[in-house]
């Protein structure tokens, strides 16, 4: 067995979807393989972190966002030559007699791409019909308390902090590009960062949004759960950036100890995290709450599977400061 297709099985015997013949293949082959072991055992420990809390839904403007950049995406694509396609039809048509799940799958495909056509003309006609009022930036200087942010901005183009100011400048693009200028303090100033944060196709904007507002939550200026901290969740667990990714992990410092939802997106980014700076500083940021079983499993984890001899030596360290709770 290679590693590839034992990845596939480490995934559906962890939920017992394996035959047992296969099991025992799979047995056999991560006992000569050590990724592979490694593999199952960051597999199962974050699979008893994710059974500690219950599933939470999608913000439905999160899901229309992504269904928009998923049509602009589609959209891109060059169209395929008319040999392409034929050729196309034929495999599909003779994978459909060799599996009918394989039909299942087409006609949920399918159904996904209506689906995705019928919100991002949802998302334009509602575009359409908001009524959005900005400021100019030469004329205005501070933005009204009477503004709000569009309900719908399909991205954000450049985020610039004044020098010596709290007066935050962005750039974003609606149904045309529009401005808008006010303090870090302003609901609708971080209502775009949280948005820049998350779809912004420039990794500088995004680079600017989470450092300032990682910057935000150090400084204890109103972080709470549901908005900054949340958005910096996400930059942490799915940005490709490392430099957006450990400025989002500094911004989640201050709540390692009062929110186990922070404390779990710190334990994914030491499990899975592929830089070892982050990791490293992952390590140091639990440790005030490595007495945490939870922390302690992962750490114990990391500790005597990881590839990077630093990091199990800084986890074992983190680890032996507390015998008794072992």
């Amino acid at each position: 067995m290679n590693c590839e297709l034992a990845h596939e099985r480490i995934v559906l015997a962890s939920y017992g979807e394996l035959l047992d013949e296969q099991a025992h293949e799979l047995d056999r082959h991560l006992l000569t393989c050590a990724e592979c072991s490694q593999e199952r055992e960051q597999l199962l420990a974050l699979k008893t972190l994710a059974a500690a809390y219950p599933a939470v839904e999608p913000d439905p403007n999160f899901v229309a966002r992504s269904r928009m950049r998923l049509e602009e995406a589609l959209d891109a694509i060059p169209p395929k030559r008319w040999y392409e396609r034929v050729s196309q039809r034929i495999v599909n048509n003779f994978s459909s007699l060799q599996a009918a799940p394989v039909a299942a799958v087409l006609l949920l495909i399918v159904g996904a791409g209506a689906g995705t056509l019928g919100g991002y003309e949802f998302a334009q006609a509602r575009a359409a019909h908001s009524a959005v009022r900005v400021t100019d930036a030469q004329s205005t200087p501070q933005v009204q308390p009477t503004q709000s942010a569009p309900a719908m901005v399909a991205n954000v183009s450049s985020v610039v902090r004044q020098p010596n100011s709290e007066l935050v400048d962005v750039t974003y693009n609606a149904v045309v590009p529009q401005h808008l200028q006010g303090t870090l303090d302003d609901p609708n100033i971080r209502q775009l960062l949280m948005l820049a944060s998350e779809n912004s196709a420039s990794q500088g904007v995004r680079d600017d949004s989470v450092g300032l507002l990682a910057a935000e939550c150090r400084a204890g200026h109103g972080c709470q759960g549901e908005g900054i901290r949340d958005a910096l969740m996400v930059a942490l667990r799915y940005d490709k950036s490392e430099a957006v990714r450990e400025k989002a992990l500094k911004g989640l410092e201050p709540f390692v100890s009062q929110d186990t939802r922070v404390r779990d997106a710190i334990l994914e980014a030491l499990l899975n995290d592929s830089d070892a700076r982050i990791r490293s500083a992952a390590i140091s940021i639990l440790e005030p709450v490595e007495a945490d079983t939870s922390v302690r499993q992962v750490l114990s984890t990391v500790a005597t599977s990881d590839h990077n001899p630093h990091i199990r030596t800084v986890s074992r360290e983190v680890l032996s400061r507390a015998p008794e709770i072992q």
